[in-house]
């Protein structure tokens, strides 16, 4: 059996699968987050490694798998972030995470030294603040005592896989989007790197996903319960993993979006797919020598998880589920927009200084029509990006749905109206990334291969657009479009 581990922004969803990928088990351990002004986001990595460890012992329990019966973990991790380590291994700080936007005059450093479109065709990404190069440049700016300290620098599941085998490794998924990555080559980027003025040294070595990283340590292995030596794959970053974990892992299987807290749109092809306009980008795959260009908006769930809190009487128990059903069917929200924009905006806008906004609201409006406008507002952000993918000649007739949001009825009817093409709920929506990892595990050990992920998530339901409803959200989707243009001035403090 494989124990696979995929370290999200709300906690650890670890699940426990037949050798051949199929899900026998699965458990979430919540860890917080640090969110502050000035566009912070934190997380203490310890808390991962405990949530790790918690999740294998409960696994274990629960299902009473005897600890010699596991062939192999793999993880899945957040990508983006930037963990500091010190000369033994150790976290100089708090992690720094995907969704921090503090690094901006960074990111301006980089442009002006090497140009956003040469960048861009280096990395198949922007420069942005929420990259892992930009945070450990703001790290080494601000905090000097601390990066004093500083000798090697990796991303969450990368800090894992060393808790696990003394080995400090990434692999082409997560280095692809740390922003030091040449997706030409494969190998971190000197140029980029030089013009960062990081010693290519602070990077770690770059592995396929697939890749067996080491054996479990003993001390890795006492904390969890499982034998000394259990082989650890390497594993990859959760946006590519989740392709996995939809069955998409060729480009015949079409495209998928994960309705988690960042919520992105992706699919699989042989190259990377360069947007003129630079509105999306490319990760390296798991599968090797393959891609997934995505458009990753940084608040798709946190934003309809910030209205629950916001509308319910108890915010630490939202009552999430009866809001969405008040707002589902004929809700008409009469002309408000909901900009979802609450930790600024990767795709389609890469813009860090964009916020939240409600516009049109009026007296009569009310918690439905408030809710309503959330999940429109995510819908309308996503039909951007998708709408920047077919400009550049990709075809997306229908999409996948995964994540905690797949499980609402009422939000897939709302995005396939929006968008005009069916979406379809498949099996497993929550465990996604973890069955994604968990094949790639099982690729890693000689067990399958990845075709196999195509039969371990079916389609379960399908949601049809509605052609009346999707001819009005069309208009309102270039007003929606509107509203950020008219704000984006008073957001970057320039009022016009």
């Amino acid at each position: 059996m494989l124990i696979a581990h995929d370290l999200g922004t709300t906690g650890n969803k670890a699940s426990l699968h037949h050798d051949d990928g199929r899900l026998v088990a699965a458990v979430t351990v919540p860890y917080p987050a640090h969110f502050a002004a000035g566009g912070i986001a934190e997380q203490e990595p310890a808390d991962w490694w405990n949530a790790v460890v918690a999740a294998t012992r409960d696994l274990l329990a629960r299902t009473e798998t005897a600890p010699a019966a596991i062939a192999g973990l793999v993880v899945s991790g957040q990508m983006m972030g930037a963990v500091l380590l010190d000369a033994d291994g150790e976290p100089a700080r708090p992690a720094i995470i995907w969704a921090d936007t503090r690094a901006g005059a960074q990111q301006r450093e980089l442009e002006a030294a090497l140009g956003a479109e040469h960048a861009y065709a280096i990395l198949g990404h922007r420069l942005n603040p929420t990259y892992s190069l930009e945070k450990v440049m703001w790290v080494r700016d601000h905090e000097p005592d601390i990066w004093s300290r500083v000798r090697r620098v990796c991303v969450a599941k990368d800090f894992i896989v060393l808790r696990l085998t003394g080995r400090l490794a990434t692999d082409r998924s997560d280095a692809s989007g740390t922003n030091a990555y040449d997706q030409r080559t494969g190998t971190w980027s000197d140029e980029v790197l030089q013009a960062a003025r990081l010693d290519p040294a602070l990077f770690p070595e770059i592995l396929d996903s697939t890749a067996i990283a080491g054996g479990l340590t003993d001390a890795a292995a006492q904390a969890l319960g499982l034998p000394a030596g259990v082989p650890v794959v390497m594993g990859g970053g959760d946006g590519p993993m989740a392709a996995v974990g939809s069955g998409v892992v060729a480009p015949e299987d079409g495209a998928y979006v994960c309705l988690g807290t960042s919520s992105w749109i992706s699919f699989a092809a042989d190259q990377p797919l360069h947007d003129p306009a630079m509105r999306t980008f490319t990760f390296d795959n798991v599968v090797p020598g393959s891609f997934v260009p995505t458009a990753t908006m940084q608040a798709g769930g946190a934003s309809v998880q910030w209205i629950a809190e916001a509308l319910s009487p108890d915010p630490a128990h939202p009552q999430t589920g009866r809001l969405i059903a008040e707002a589902s069917g004929d809700v008409d929200t009469d002309d408000l927009y909901f900009l979802p924009y609450l930790l600024g905006e990767r795709s389609p806008l890469w813009d860090p200084d964009a916020r939240g906004a409600f516009v049109g609201l009026a007296r009569h409006h009310q918690r439905a029509h408030l809710t309503r406008a959330v999940l429109e507002g995510t819908a309308f952000n996503l039909l951007t990006c998708i709408q920047a993918f077919r400009d550049s000649g990709a075809v997306i007739d229908r999409i996948d749905a995964v994540g905690g949001g797949a499980q609402s009825d009422v939000y897939l009817s709302v995005l396939a109206d929006v968008w005009g093409v069916p979406v379809r709920r498949r099996t497993i929506v929550e465990e996604a990334n973890s069955l994604g990892a968990a094949v790639t595990g099982a690729v890693g050990l000689g067990l399958a291969d990845f075709a196999a992920a195509r039969a371990l998530s079916e389609v379960t339901a399908e949601f049809t657009p509605d052609a009346g409803r999707h001819a009005v959200y069309v208009e309102r989707h270039a007003r929606f479009a509107e509203a950020y243009s008219a704000l984006a001035p008073w957001f970057a403090g320039r009022p016009s």
